[in-house]
């Protein structure tokens, strides 16, 4: 979540007029993440987000995002609902974005991931897989590996002023991208995954999952690849060291509900190794062409440098907790 559009009370508070949720009485925006522009809302009845789509999100692929929370929040899975306008709308425009209204979901998200909130993440992702097998709209994966060589060619010849002190990192993303080209898994289970399972779109009360949220990168893809995402993302340490405890948690939690099979299992060294790929190449995208006035600071590609290092060096699944 961040803010890149500002929207004032004169403007929010007819805007909101056109729903069935009550009366303003606060809102500010939420300051965290790269992507979307997003603002709590407070009304007489109860709490709201409100998003305005930026950056990447194009606008056609708007109705999969949407059509995906209402098919997940139908089914009871714990994430956002899209509120509906007094016209039956889901999707609106505000100061010249599109711009959706969904429910307030409960909960926290937490820094530093305990085991026990790793298993909990296992298990709603691979229910979230399972959920999805039901939604018919499909949506392919933009920043997968097709995509990954036009991210490198777009910030390519800015590497070496943006990350002086790390020369060779041009080289690295070349030969990676050459590899990963060369020995990309094919044939796996494939449906929808959310593909942007960090932290801070996981909400916990307590230990105990409430909710996922932020499903604007999710596409179809395979589905341990998901799995890959929440590996860098949940399971390093801040110094850099992989906790292979919270690995096991994670893995062995979503296995009790969705079991990998024996070809998912051999690859999740490959499928971490582009996962770091891509997060490292999104994050340099970001890092080399900051929005001017946005109120986020753009996160430092280098930590996915290191994660990257890490799962080349691995030598089998069993390095994630795995047999």
């Amino acid at each position: 979540m961040a803010v890149y559009t500002e929207v004032s009370a004169d403007e929010l508070i007819p805007f909101v007029e056109t729903y069935n949720i009550g009366s303003v009485l606060t809102f500010k925006g939420i300051a965290e993440g790269v992507e979307n522009t997003n603002y709590m809302i407070q009304t007489d009845r109860d709490r709201f987000f409100l998003t305005l789509y930026e950056k990447r999100v194009k606008p056609e692929d708007l109705p999969f995002f949407l059509g995906l929370l209402n098919h997940l929040s139908d089914q009871g899975f714990p994430c956002p609902k899209p509120i509906h306008d007094r016209e039956g709308r889901d999707l609106r425009e505000l100061n010249g974005r599109p711009a959706a209204m969904v429910s307030f979901l409960d909960g926290l998200s937490v820094r530093r991931p305990k085991p026990v909130q790793c298993a909990e993440l296992g298990q709603g992702l691979a229910k979230m897989h399972l959920l999805g097998e039901g939604f018919t709209i499909k949506r392919q994966n933009a920043l997968g590996p097709g995509g990954w060589r036009e991210l490198f060619e777009s910030c390519r010849g800015s590497m070496s002023k943006g990350l002086p002190q790390m020369p060779s990192l041009e080289e690295v993303i070349s030969n990676e991208l050459d590899n990963l080209a060369s020995n990309w898994p094919v044939g796996l289970p494939e449906g929808t995954i959310h593909a942007d399972l960090f932290p801070d779109n996981v909400f916990f009360i307590g230990d105990r999952l409430s909710g996922f949220i932020d499903f604007y990168f999710a596409c179809n893809d395979l589905l341990a690849y998901d799995l890959a995402i929440c590996l860098n993302a949940w399971c390093f340490e801040p110094d850099g060291q992989f906790n292979i405890t919270k690995a096991r948690a994670l893995t062995n939690a979503y296995s009790t509900v969705r079991p990998l099979n024996a070809q998912e299992i051999a690859a999740l060294p490959t499928l971490a190794r582009g996962a770091a790929l891509r997060f490292l190449l999104t994050r340099l995208v970001d890092w080399l062409t900051p929005v001017e006035g946005a109120l986020v600071k753009p996160k430092d590609p280098r930590e996915y440098v290191e994660k990257l290092r890490f799962h080349k060096n691995v030598k089998g699944p069993s390095a994630y907790g795995l047999d």
